[in-house]
C-alpha cells in the first residue's frame, strides 16, 4: 500500500470528505470526536515519518548469504511502518499538533 493511499484510507476513515470536483479543501465531519482527530493526526505523523526513513534503509546491502529476497522487502517495509509508528507515538516531529489543529480550524468552520 502506497503512502497517498494509506493517507487517503485513513481520511475517510477520519470522516473527512474531499470535493475533487470542485478542488475544495477537504472538510470533517462536524461529529467526529477530539480523539478521533489526535489519532488521525497521529496516523499522518507515522506515515509521514516512515516515508522519511525508506531511504534511509533502502541503502542497507542485503547480499550475500543471508539475503531474504522478496520476503525480506516485504518485513523490512513493515519494519519501517512500524518505526515511523513508535516514533509518531513518542511525539515524533510534532507534526501531529499542527495537524490536530488545523483539523479542528477545519471542523469549527464548517456550517
Amino acid at each position: 500500500m502506497s503512502a497517498l493511499s494509506s493517507l487517503s484510507s485513513a481520511a475517510g476513515d477520519a470522516g473527512m470528505v474531499t470535493d475533487q470536483a470542485t478542488g475544495r479543501l477537504p472538510t470533517i465531519d462536524k461529529k467526529m470526536s477530539p480523539d478521533k482527530i489526535r489519532k488521525t493526526a497521529e496516523d499522518f505523523e507515522a506515515v509521514f515519518i516512515a516515508e522519511m526513513f525508506k531511504p534511509m534503509f533502502d541503502t542497507i546491502s542485503t547480499d550475500g548469504m543471508f539475503s531474504g529476497g522478496a520476503a525480506e522487502g516485504i518485513w523490512r517495509s513493515m519494519m519501517v511502518q512500524e518505526f515511523g509508528k513508535s516514533v509518531a507515538q513518542q511525539g515524533g516531529l510534532g507534526l501531529a499538533d499542527h495537524i490536530q489543529a488545523a483539523m479542528l480550524r477545519m471542523q469549527e468552520t464548517q456550517p
